[in-house]
């Protein structure tokens, strides 16, 4: 009963400055990721309260070759107010059981099949766990479950994740850790916005 989050967040999505406008004026939507190493499923991402990690991934992700039409060559960033809706909450511990039990169906259905389970895999520039196909599959897996057994959809996935190196010898925290946000119900995107630059001569509020 306590999985409908109340109230509106702020989050942020790292593109290409090409795209702001149309979105803005409500001729484009922001595409929904469908990658198998999506790290919370497939849908619209976003950094929650996070404008700057935002630029840092498409900054990163600009620098990168790639022939895909979705490429970043001016990195920007544009905020959405979101309703989370009825969320999987991967800070929720319930949450967390229902995301092992679908690791559980996912594991005995590649049994049954005779095929491989997916793998999560560090990347070639990180030592962090960046290609979560794992992740992902049984993400998608507990989402069809639910789809088949005529349950309530999740609307959106929120989880924690720690990345990058420490931010000092022998710390709990690292230099890219953040929380994550994927929007599945496009219903859950009130709006978009500018973010604004911080006008110094005032108090932030």
């Amino acid at each position: 009963m306590y999985s409908t989050r109340t109230g509106l967040i702020l989050a942020f999505h790292g593109c290409d400055e090409s795209i702001i406008d149309d979105v803005l004026q409500g001729k484009k939507i922001l595409n929904n990721s469908k990658n198998s190493y999506d790290w919370l499923g497939h849908g619209a991402y976003f950094w929650d309260s996070s404008p700057s990690r935002a630029l840092e991934f498409a900054t990163t992700l600009s620098k990168k070759t790639s022939k895909s039409k979705n490429k970043i060559n001016n990195p920007a960033v544009i905020g959405a107010i979101i309703n989370l809706g009825f969320c999987l909450d991967l800070l929720d511990y319930q949450k967390l059981t229902l995301v092992k039990e679908a690791y559980d169906l996912l594991a005995t259905t590649c049994n049954i099949s005779g095929t491989s389970i997916p793998v999560n895999k560090k990347s070639k520039e990180s030592k962090d766990l960046l290609i979560r196909e794992l992740d992902c599959a049984v993400i998608e897996t507990l989402h069809q479950f639910r789809k088949q057994e005529k349950m309530p959809a999740f609307d959106s996935v929120r989880g924690v994740f720690w990345e990058g190196e420490e931010l000092y010898t022998n710390s709990g925290f690292r230099e890219k850790d953040h929380i994550q946000i994927c929007i599945r119900n496009p219903n859950c995107i009130k709006g978009y916005f500018l973010p604004q630059i911080l006008n110094k001569k005032f108090t932030n509020v």
